[in-house]
């Protein structure tokens, strides 16, 4: 996984895969709520009764969904390599940032990734 820190302030912490890849089980979509800011892309999800956000379509990848690693069981997740992104500047940053292709079907960042 790699995990991209996008907001110092919000501690965004993330790493985004594939819609493919990403699957709400049960009813979990009933306990979410979505608040979106500025350009409305991104859908930040947060759970309705505790507020936390574990997961997210980010405005970068709206192919693919930004998981926060900290709400996933540790055993689950085998390997991470942090990538520092500037969100204060993120027109700028996201130019120059391979963030987008990790969100691609069958990129080598994805493949056997779950």
């Amino acid at each position: 996984a790699v995990v991209s820190t996008q907001s110092t302030g919000k501690q965004n912490a993330h790493f985004v895969v594939p819609d493919s890849k990403f699957t709400l089980l049960g009813d979990s979509a009933s306990h979410l709520t979505t608040y979106t800011f500025n350009t409305h892309r991104a859908k930040h999800q947060f759970c309705k009764w505790c507020g936390v956000q574990a997961f997210y379509k980010p405005r970068s990848n709206p192919n693919g969904m930004g998981i926060m690693p900290h709400c996933i069981d540790s055993d689950t997740i085998k390997e991470v390599e942090h990538r520092t992104f500037d969100g204060r500047n993120w027109e700028m940053c996201i130019q120059g940032s391979d963030i987008v292709k990790h969100s691609e079907e069958g990129s080598s960042e994805t493949k056997g990734n779950s």
